[in-house]
């Protein structure tokens, strides 16, 4: 198995805060006590494999990842009642990716919030991200 000594989602036991809820033999779901306050159960979906980015992940870890998905969702609809979720997977810098290991972010959604309605698109189809033409 591929790991990085340096890499927060390698070695997860290492920070007191981030906590395996579940897991399965590829995968596991993990939730972060910091970012807890606003968004409130999220978490993300990890292969245990070191990978750069979801483009590397093997058929098995893809099915592991839909099945802790299906966990999450059950757990985090008994516990937390969301009315939505918004689940996505940053690749590479110019995305925000900053762990540079391969994780699905599941973070519930809930009507009383202030951007209720507003998913990713929201903040990259604003005018301020439009590009200069290229040729």
């Amino acid at each position: 198995m591929t790991y990085k000594e340096d890499c927060p989602f390698c070695n997860p036991g290492r920070d007191e805060k981030q906590k395996i809820l579940f897991e399965n033999e590829f995968c596991y779901f993990l939730q972060h006590d910091d970012h807890q306050d606003v968004l409130e159960g999220c978490g993300v979906i990890v292969p245990k494999k070191h990978h750069a980015n979801a483009f590397e992940l093997s058929k098995e870890e893809w099915n592991d990842t839909y099945e802790l998905l299906q966990r999450a969702k059950t757990y985090l609809d008994e516990e937390f009642t969301p009315d939505g979720y918004t689940l996505g997977w940053n690749v590479g810098e110019v995305s925000n990716q900053f762990i540079f290991h391969s994780h699905l972010h599941v973070v519930p959604r809930y009507d009383d919030e202030p951007l209720a309605g507003k998913g990713l698109r929201y903040w990259l189809k604003q005018a301020e991200n439009k590009r200069e033409k290229h040729i």
